[in-house]
């Protein structure tokens, strides 16, 4: 067992590994579940009903939720442009094919 000398030291500790499971925590999340914590946490900022530590905490968590929100959202995109690629190259293939043998 550690004894610190200093509790500025085991604080920050603390921070960075509650930092760390919150970095976890949201890369696991979903994409509404992220914006409905957004919304809960600008609303929280707005009306001024957190201390001034707890809002940049807020802020800090409310930065890697857009992150995350980013992060899904490109997925999102490669994956459209995946399947309309997909499908373009399908539909030119059906269309260089001579009409008579579609029906046959």
């Amino acid at each position: 067992m550690e004894i610190y000398t200093d509790l500025s030291i085991k604080e920050k500790e603390m921070a960075a590994k509650k930092q760390k499971d919150n970095k976890d925590d949201i890369a696991e999340i979903s994409f509404e579940e992220a914006i409905k914590e957004l919304t809960n946490i600008v609303g929280k900022i707005e009306q001024g009903q957190i201390p001034l530590q707890d809002s940049l905490e807020q802020y800090e968590k409310g930065m890697a939720l857009i992150k995350q929100c980013r992060t899904i959202l490109q997925k999102a995109e490669e994956r459209i442009e995946k399947i309309t690629k997909e499908q373009e190259t399908e539909n030119s293939d059906r269309h260089e094919k001579d009409p008579d043998e579609l029906f046959k």
